[in-house]
């Protein structure tokens, strides 16, 4: 799937206005497949012990990263989602938290690269193709992230 073919299926289910957060999951599953192939990503995995963020993107059984979705147009920056963001951002080394259009990507806490690929604008999704070749790196550079590795009990490399 193309980042514009994203667009086009979130733009359809937006202007219906009885999507929810989880309506859009299938549609962004199916794009971070397309950019980063070799990765696995689940949508709804397991629970893990800081929660349950709504993606893993893993290489084999190794987890790469997390996201974290809230619906189209919620402020990423809202009180309402702070404390479960900020538990996230400390427990896990790769995060990106997403409202499906604006992607922001935290590695070990600390803000990295941000990029919106679209704006809700009149009731529809405005695509902002510039930013596309930027998405892309994004998520790639997500991706292919490398955090610790355990080499036993007492040494962590």
């Amino acid at each position: 799937m193309t980042i514009q073919e994203y667009l086009h299926k979130i733009n359809d289910r937006y202007k219906l206005g009885i999507a929810t957060e989880h309506t859009y999951r299938g549609d962004l599953q199916s794009l971070l497949e397309t950019l980063a192939p070799g990765i696995n990503v689940t949508n709804e995995p397991s629970r893990i012990e800081c929660g349950a963020p709504d993606y893993i993107l893993s290489k084999g059984k190794i987890p790469v990263g997390y996201i974290e979705a809230k619906d189209v147009g919620k402020p990423l920056d809202s009180k309402e989602y702070k404390e479960q963001f900020d538990r996230y951002k400390k427990s896990l080394e790769n995060l990106i938290i997403t409202d499906y259009l604006d992607f922001q990507l935290f590695v070990e806490g600390q803000p990295g690269p941000a990029v919106r690929i679209a704006d809700t604008e009149r009731g529809r999704i405005v695509p902002r193709p510039e930013k596309y070749s930027e998405f892309e790196g994004l998520i790639k550079n997500f991706s292919m992230f490398t955090g610790q590795t355990i080499k036993s009990p007492a040494t962590v490399v």
